[in-house]
């Protein structure tokens, strides 16, 4: 079955985010992922009154058919280098009270902070190519 995506956008300058509607295939997802305007926007964030600046530039694609979700949020270090952090939402087995009433299924988000862009742009490659447990073990590593 092909995969089909829908995504969202947090802008730096605005409370609501952005629910695009349109349908992306995978290829779709990482055209939008790598022509981004990342820094640009991250400047334009820097630009705003702290009062008035609300989200890091950041995309969120979700998988229309099984429910998970990648997001990619920017920022840059003290030399001004683009880096990422990545927040993967996905189901998992997880014990209920302690293991007592045995395991089930449910959606929990793993996060890692300071990725490169390429590294970013790779597991989201993961992610559309349903390598999942190449994702899982980036967030082991952290």
């Amino acid at each position: 079955m092909i995969k089909t995506y829908t995504y969202s956008i947090c802008h730096p300058d605005k409370k609501e985010i952005e629910y695009r509607k349109e349908i992306l295939s995978s290829k779709n997802v990482l055209e939008i992922a790598k022509n981004y305007p990342w820094m640009k926007q991250l400047r334009f964030a820097d630009s705003l009154d702290k009062d008035s600046a609300y989200y890091n530039p950041s995309l969120d694609f979700t998988c229309i058919q099984d429910g998970r979700s990648f997001c990619l949020t920017s920022d840059y270090n003290k030399e001004e280098v683009l880096q990422f952090s990545l927040w993967y939402n996905r189901p998992k087995n997880v014990k209920i009270l302690f293991g007592l009433l045995g395991r089930r299924e449910k959606m929990v988000l793993d996060e890692v902070w300071s990725i490169d862009f390429q590294t970013s742009l790779q597991h989201l490659q993961y992610f559309v190519d349903e390598e999942y447990e190449k994702i899982e073990s980036l967030f082991m590593k952290f």
